[in-house]
């Protein structure tokens, strides 16, 4: 089993950036795919970014192109930049045994227990 552990959250005004870490309790999260999710309150958990096991391959909801980035080493970060008060959610961190890229949320394997996000306008 693999444990997925998020930070990086916080309480931020609109306009200013954060960055959420990723890491994993295995040495095999390096060939996983891995994802970042969010929920907000009343709202079904989306997809915001992906990237694959290499980390050559990302995609990105459109919502957040142009604003995140995704990285890896040996943990994965969302760089998060002009956050916007939308941008409130608890951010799931998902990993996928099979490294290629997915957005699907029933494709991964494994969820961190979340961090909270919050954007003040």
């Amino acid at each position: 089993q693999v444990r997925l552990v998020e930070s990086g959250g916080g309480l931020v005004q609109a306009g200013s950036s954060l960055r959420l870490s990723c890491a994993a309790s295995e040495r095999t999260f390096n060939s996983y795919a891995v994802g970042w999710f969010r929920q907000a309150p009343g709202k079904e958990r989306g997809f915001v970014a992906a990237v694959n096991w290499s980390g050559r391959d990302t995609w990105y909801a459109d919502s957040v192109k142009g604003r995140f980035t995704i990285s890896r080493d040996n943990a994965v970060y969302l760089q998060m930049n002009n956050l916007k008060p939308e941008d409130t959610a608890v951010y799931y961190c998902a990993a996928a045994r099979l490294g290629s890229l997915r957005i699907r949320p029933e494709g991964y394997d494994y969820w961190g227990q979340g961090t909270q996000v919050t954007v003040s306008s």
